[in-house]
């Protein structure tokens, strides 16, 4: 956060001055509409989302406090679940839903600011797709990205969903997408909230035998790509595949 914003924020917070008392340029809502949304800190602009205070304090206050518990790290926020933000005092059922919406509405905003935008000719071309899909996930799942023959992609599909170490893949419901959708390639892809993007014994076995029926079915399996917070893992770069 920008520390003359964080400042900004803080002196009606110490001072316990009412938010029907503060200066209209001062009271996120107005300030956006008069300034902009680059005047706006972190905390302002969550304070928006969350709308109205609780007893005792107001909205600015349970944003700030909200984001102190990842410490304003709005990479870690972005991994708090429905019930991770009901468990801070002033961020009722409703109020989580509303951010956890504002999470998958910025998530979509990012799948299609990259996803369709050019085709994949290297493995952080495909990595970029996924860090969008499951980047910054707290469990694993695993997608497939449906390539035609000039390697743009014709669809992304999630197929399984699991706990912190792991998911189960059904190699039929992939090669069943596959052929519906007429795809001549795909990419594999699923997370390790761990952030280490080394692959374990069954994340080898699954690849092979992916691999191995995708043969049979004349469609290749270009690339594996496990991925972490910021860096990933590829089977194709590595020779592994």
């Amino acid at each position: 956060m920008n520390p003359d914003l964080a400042k900004e924020n803080s002196k009606h917070y110490e001072n316990r001055i009412p938010m029907r008392f503060w200066a209209e340029d001062d009271i996120p809502s107005q300030k956006l509409l008069l300034k902009g949304n680059s005047s706006l800190s972190d905390a302002e602009l969550l304070s928006i989302i969350i709308g109205s205070g609780v007893s005792g304090e107001n909205s600015l206050e349970i944003a700030m406090k909200t984001l102190s518990t990842c410490q304003n790290n709005l990479s870690e926020f972005w991994k708090f679940s429905v019930s991770d933000l009901q468990k801070i005092k002033g961020i009722g059922q409703k109020r989580a839903v509303k951010i956890a919406a504002m999470f998958a509405l910025a998530r979509r905003r990012n799948e299609s600011e990259v996803i369709f935008k050019k085709k994949i000719s290297k493995s952080q071309d495909a990595f970029e797709i996924f860090h969008s899909l499951i980047g910054d996930l707290p469990y694993e799942e695993f997608w497939i990205l449906l390539l035609n023959r000039g390697n743009r992609i014709v669809k992304k599909v999630k197929i399984s969903e699991g706990g912190i170490s792991g998911t189960v893949v059904d190699p039929k419901k992939i090669f069943q997408i596959c052929l519906e959708q007429h795809a001549t390639s795909i990419i594999l892809g699923h997370n390790h909230p761990s952030g280490n993007t080394m692959p374990s014994d069954a994340d080898t076995k699954i690849t092979k035998k992916i691999k191995d029926c995708g043969i049979l079915l004349d469609v290749a399996v270009l690339d594996h790509i496990i991925v972490g917070e910021d860096r990933y893992y590829s089977y194709a770069d590595e020779g592994s595949l």
